[in-house]
């Protein structure tokens, strides 16, 4: 019978792991620290090239005017915030669609720029660029 080895995540094996999700640098770190709500509401990232990616959350039951998303420096902040609606005609036998207020952080890696966010079908989708300067681009020198 074989054994299972265990061992230590490395630091290198952090920076290679966060490299490959999709540009966003400090993830673990960040969700290490913030527990809160951190599962809702759901969302995926999403990679479409090297320099296209997408965030997608689900956003059943918000108007576009109850969803903020902003950017501060490095961190985008996605909020959903419903005003208390009372219906008095309406008595709920079931309530199995989650209608609290959320909020949402991660932090960009160097070069991301946020491009559009819109509300299509019950997900809002953030579409998120890397946008890499010229002078840091490899470039080649002419041998004379």
């Amino acid at each position: 019978m074989a054994t299972m080895q265990l061992r230590a995540v490395t630091p290198a094996d952090m920076a290679n792991l966060s490299r490959a999700l999709i540009g966003f640098d400090q993830i673990f770190n960040q969700r290490l620290h913030q527990q809160t709500n951190s599962n809702y509401p759901p969302h995926n990232i999403v990679k479409y090239s090297d320099k296209d990616y997408a965030i997608e959350i689900a956003v059943a039951g918000f108007t576009k005017s109850e969803i903020t998303v902003e950017v501060d420096q490095d961190q985008l902040v996605v909020r959903g915030t419903q005003g208390e609606v009372v219906n008095e005609s309406k008595e709920y036998l079931h309530r199995g669609l989650a209608s609290r207020d959320f909020e949402q952080t991660w932090t960009l890696a160097e070069y991301m720029e946020v491009k559009d966010a819109e509300v299509k079908d019950g997900m809002l989708i953030i579409s998120i660029e890397r946008i890499v300067p010229d002078s840091l681009k490899p470039r080649t020198i002419t041998v004379k």
